[in-house]
């Protein structure tokens, strides 16, 4: 592969368009549920998953449910996503933030991240 198509590529790989939004994460055998933003909704289970297996996880509430239930009592879900508009940051920040705080009155769940 030549240097050229290698540099396509990570440019190509940088400039992909992510969905944001917010995820929501259930223990089905506790019923508790946690709720958080993310602008990359595809990667984050495999991510926060990661954190709970290696029991690295910041939220202890969340950790401790893992360890007692497992992997199996555990549902992953997108509670909703922001459009894919055009956002300056700063106003990407606000609006995912806005956006898990109305998810997670609406589900009534605790933060992710401790």
């Amino acid at each position: 592969m030549s240097n050229q198509r290698k540099r396509d590529l990570v440019r190509e790989y940088k400039e992909r368009k992510h969905r944001r939004g917010v995820y929501a994460v259930q223990c089905t055998a506790s019923g508790q549920v946690w709720a958080s933003g993310s602008h990359n909704l595809d990667a984050q289970q495999n991510s926060l998953w990661f954190q709970l297996k290696l029991g690295a996880h910041p939220n202890r509430a969340l950790q401790d449910a893992w360890k007692q239930y497992g992997e199996g009592a555990f549902a992953y879900a997108i509670a909703a996503e922001l459009s894919d508009e055009e956002r300056t940051p700063y106003a990407l920040k606000a609006d995912l933030k806005a956006l898990e705080a109305e998810c997670r009155e609406k589900l009534g769940a605790d933060a992710v991240t401790g």
